[in-house]
């Protein structure tokens, strides 16, 4: 019952932020949200979740927490299939490579979101696995045209990735906060 009422509550969300441009759903009191958008590992759909950011460079750091439950958000499975995504912050929408923050890199995201919403360590405490911190950076031009000649050759149902998990170097559950 709970995912059904964050599956509104994202669709609602989603549907009035795009409307205004962000002006209404770009903020959750004082947390920013943006709109990440993801292809689904299954469907080769598309799948827009409103999330809880921080600016990380040219990029944007998001915590995929679910609330603490002990499993990843779909969106990160998602991201973990493909992370080549679309983020739209405002109006503005550019394509995102999506990997895991790892080590230092990781607790100083984690410390930097935990000081956006608190609430994220009580999802820690609540969980055996660890949340992943994301960073989603400008994608490389040639991810995007590699993206979309596969995009063209494949129908939505052959989508699917081997699972090669977010690239990585070295992912809350409101309804923005993953």
């Amino acid at each position: 019952m709970a995912d059904l009422r964050f599956r509104i509550l994202g669709t609602a969300h989603r549907n009035i932020y795009r409307l205004t441009g962000g002006k209404l759903g770009g903020r959750l009191g004082k947390l920013p949200v943006l709109l990440l958008t993801t292809i689904g590992r299954k469907s080769g759909r598309p799948r827009t979740q409103p999330l809880v950011y921080t600016q990380v460079g040219d990029g944007y750091a998001v915590i995929a927490s679910k609330g603490g439950a002990p499993r990843d958000p779909l969106w990160y499975l998602n991201l973990r299939a493909n992370p080549l995504a679309e983020v739209t912050v405002g109006r503005e929408t550019r394509r995102v490579l999506a990997r895991d923050a790892q080590g230092e890199e990781r607790e100083r995201l984690w410390r930097s979101l935990t000081d956006l919403y608190p609430g994220y360590e009580r999802y820690a405490q609540k969980t055996s696995r660890e949340i992943p911190v994301v960073v989603l950076e400008p994608a490389p031009v040639d991810a995007v045209a590699r993206s979309t000649r596969s995009t063209r050759t494949s129908s939505p149902g052959s989508a699917r990735s081997p699972r090669r998990g977010c690239r990585s170097t070295a992912g809350g559950s409101t309804a923005a906060s993953g």
